[in-house]
């Protein structure tokens, strides 16, 4: 009894040690709407996205990297609170951008460039942290996985975002336009947009009397580019550590058709294909055989492939070039292999890492990310 006793007082002595070694990272910011505080940078090249609770994104001082101290991310099974692809599916994330805009962006403009942005979902657009369509970059970054990971887990741990052109839409009759910021904004007073899909303004009055707005039932026939899956993920799925690749050679995405390589029942760098999209599973891993308490860097070569505005065609493929180290060993697990790589919009692509569990997983998952570089190769 005593001695259960005296394991227990331990075992609450340690949590507590431990848990006073990570310090919650809380703001968060909205960079497709909204410009980062200086209070909400983390150590001058981040900001923060997702769930808000303490333990989600910290600072870990008990896992240094570099001299140091890591970021620790963690989501619970309750913590999916984001919609998924499917109906009726959920996701979670807390994640980390390296992309973003501050107020010092917009110094010299006109007073409603910004509120423009925002309502256009284009503030990121004009800050720091993404690289240009068809430039050739090189990334790194570092994660260390706990042993006791879940193998069934489901999650992204670093994607790299396309940047979609909010105001590419299409009229009912299908027609595909380019509209200028003023015209988009026109159609955006009338409308609200659902994701990729466009409903006719209602106004209505609340409780109070108040002006408000709700959207219509049914869909007006208006679509705009809203994006889709990410260019490049690394992530667990399947009971895999995967790298995957996608391509959307689609002038005005569309949302309906998905291609979705799985990790275990796709072959290394043979894509899959739908429509204009394109998925490659450039390189898979049993998780079980992932190294687990040890810090794992990855160094990435990424010619982004590049595609014709205006048109549903790619002009040419990409290149993905990658090594894993660790243990003083550097792996070529992805030898500068051709694969399609990227999306048909104007503007470039940016990176994040963290958490992204998707694909309906609530399973409960923690890691620590480092490290993270970027540099255009010229």
């Amino acid at each position: 009894m005593k001695k259960g006793l005296i394991i227990f007082v331990i075992q609450m002595v340690s949590i507590c040690v431990f848990s006073q070694n990570r310090v919650p990272i809380k703001s968060r910011v909205n960079v497709q709407s909204d410009s980062a505080r200086v209070s909400q940078i983390v150590d001058g090249q981040w900001v923060c996205v997702g769930i808000k609770k303490d333990y989600a994104i910290q600072y870990d001082y008990d896992l240094m990297f570099d001299g140091k101290p890591s970021y620790r991310f963690e989501l619970k099974k309750e913590d999916n609170t984001l919609s998924g692809y499917a109906k009726g599916e959920t996701k979670g994330r807390a994640e980390m951008s390296y992309c973003y805009a501050v107020s010092s962006d917009f110094d010299g403009m006109a007073p409603n460039i910004y509120s423009d942005a925002s309502r256009m979902k284009t503030v990121y657009h004009h800050g720091k942290g993404f690289c240009k369509q068809g430039s050739t970059m090189k990334y790194r970054f570092s994660i260390y996985v706990p042993e006791n990971i879940d193998h069934d887990v489901s999650t992204i741990l670093a994607q790299w975002h396309g940047m979609p052109s909010r105001t590419l839409v299409s009229n009912p009759s299908g027609e595909v336009m380019l509209l200028t910021d003023e015209e988009f904004l026109k159609l955006e007073e009338r409308m609200i947009f659902k994701k990729n899909v466009a409903y006719d303004k209602i106004e209505t009055k609340n409780k109070k009397g108040e002006t408000v707005y709700q959207r219509a039932q049914k869909p007006n026939g208006w679509l705009v580019e809203q994006g889709g899956y990410p260019p490049m993920a690394f992530g667990f799925s399947e009971g895999y550590f995967y790298i995957k690749a996608n391509s959307d050679a689609e002038w005005l995405t569309d949302k309906d058709v998905r291609c979705n390589a799985s990790p275990a029942k796709c072959d290394v760098m043979k894509p899959r294909r739908q429509g204009f999209k394109a998925c490659t599973i450039a390189y898979k891993m049993p998780i079980g055989k992932f190294p687990k308490n040890k810090w794992v860097t990855f160094d990435i070569t990424v010619k982004w492939s590049e595609y014709r505005h205006g048109y549903n065609e790619m002009l040419s493929p990409g290149m993905l070039d990658v090594y894993m180290n660790y243990d003083g060993m550097k792996n070529h697990i992805v030898d500068n292999q051709k694969i399609e790589i990227g999306r048909n919009d104007r503007e470039g692509y940016y990176f994040k890492f963290g958490i992204y569990r998707v694909g309906n997983s609530d399973i409960p998952v923690s890691y620590n990310l480092s490290g993270y570089t970027e540099k255009v190769v010229k």
